[in-house]
C-alpha cells in the first residue's frame, strides 16, 4: 500500500500556527512528515533548534521525520544552518540542493533527493543514488511518461528505481529566485521586505491584465495558482509503483485533503477529484487537464 507524507511547509506561517499545525498532523494518518524552511532563509519563526526540537517531539508519534533544506542556497550562513539541520544524523535529510547532497555524501548521510534537484536522465539518477540517496521526489514536470522510461532505462542497466515519492497535492513550485517576488509587489527592498509573507498564508495571488487567475507569489517562490490533485490517477501511480504520495500543507483543509487520500489508498477505485490541474503528469501544459469540477 502507498504510503502519505506531509511535504514540507512552503508558506510563512507565525510560530504558533506552525507548532499547531503539525502537532495536529501527528495525529493524522500520514507515514512521513518534512519539517524545515525550503524557500527563504529570512523566515525565522522558528530556527534550526527549533525545527530539530519539534522533529523530536514529533518523532514519538511513530512517523518517519524528515529534515528539508533550502532549495536555493546563497550564502555561507545558510550553508551553516544546513550543517546543524544534519546534526548528527538522527533524522533523514531531503536535500534539495547540490550542496545538501554533497554534504550529505561527504558524511555518509543517507539522503532523499527533492523536488528542486533536477534529474532528467537515469544515469544522473544514479549518481545520486551512489551518493546515498534512498528515496527521491521528482520534480513537478517529470511526468508519467519520464519515469516510466527512467525506471525501464534503470532496469535495463540493471538497477532498480529508488523509493519513489510523487507531489499529489498542492499548489506547484514552479520557480525560485534570487530577488524576492512578494517583496517587489509591496515595492520594497528584499532586505527590508518586513516580512511580508506572513500576511499570505497560502501565498499573494497574481491575477493576468485581463483579472484571470494565474499564479501565487511566494517570497522568493513562484507557484501554480491552481491546486494539482493526482487522486484520479492512483490506478496509474500504483501501476507505475509509486511507493509515496506527497501532500503539500495549506492554511485550511490539510486534515481533509490526508483523510480523503488515507481513504483512496486503501480503495481499488480511484477517488472523485479535489482540486482542478494536473496537466505536467501527462507531459502537458500544467493548465490543461481539468477534467471534473473541484469538490
Amino acid at each position: 500500500m502507498m504510503k502519505l507524507s506531509l511535504g514540507p511547509l512552503q508558506y510563512f506561517w507565525t510560530r504558533e500556527q506552525t507548532l499547531s499545525f503539525y502537532r495536529d498532523a501527528a495525529r493524522w494518518p500520514v507515514d512521513v512528515i518534512y519539517l524545515g524552511e525550503t524557500v527563504c532563509s529570512k523566515r525565522r519563526e522558528l530556527g534550526t533548534r527549533d525545527w530539530i526540537a519539534l522533529a523530536e517531539e514529533l518523532a514519538e508519534s511513530g512517523k518517519q521525520i524528515v529534515l528539508s533544506s533550502l532549495a536555493l542556497i546563497e550564502a555561507e550562513s545558510e550553508l551553516g544552518a544546513l550543517q546543524r539541520l544534519m546534526g548528527d544524523g538522527r533524522f533523514l535529510i531531503e536535500a534539495n540542493d547540490l550542496s545538501a547532497v554533497q554534504l550529505c555524501k561527504a558524511r555518509g548521510i543517507p539522503f532523499v533527493a527533492g523536488p528542486t534537484v533536477n534529474v532528467y536522465n537515469h544515469r544522473a539518477l544514479a549518481i545520486l543514488m551512489d551518493d546515498g540517496m534512498s528515496r527521491w521526489v521528482p520534480g513537478i514536470e517529470q511526468g508519467e511518461a519520464l519515469l516510466h522510461d527512467l525506471r525501464t532505462a534503470l532496469l535495463a542497466d540493471g538497477r532498480d528505481m529508488p523509493e519513489l515519492e510523487v507531489i499529489a497535492y498542492g499548489r506547484l513550485p514552479l520557480a525560485y529566485s534570487a530577488r524576492c517576488f512578494t517583496a517587489r509587489a509591496f515595492d520594497v527592498a528584499k532586505d527590508q521586505c518586513g516580512f511580508r509573507c506572513i500576511e499570505h498564508p497560502d501565498g499573494l495571488p497574481l491575477a493576468t491584465r485581463e483579472g484571470q487567475p494565474l499564479l501565487r507569489i511566494n517570497g522568493v517562490q513562484i507557484q501554480s495558482e491552481q491546486v494539482m490533485d493526482l487522486g484520479p490517477e492512483l490506478p496509474a501511480l500504483r501501476e507505475l509503483g509509486v511507493d509515496m504520495l506527497r501532500l503539500y500543507p495549506q492554511a485550511e483543509r490539510t486534515s481533509e485533503v490526508v483523510a480523503h487520500y488515507d481513504l483512496a489508498r486503501h480503495s481499488p477505485q480511484p477517488p472523485p477529484r479535489l482540486a482542478a490541474r494536473n496537466g505536467y503528469w501527462h507531459g502537458e501544459p500544467g493548465l490543461h487537464r481539468e477534467t471534473t469540477t473541484p469538490a
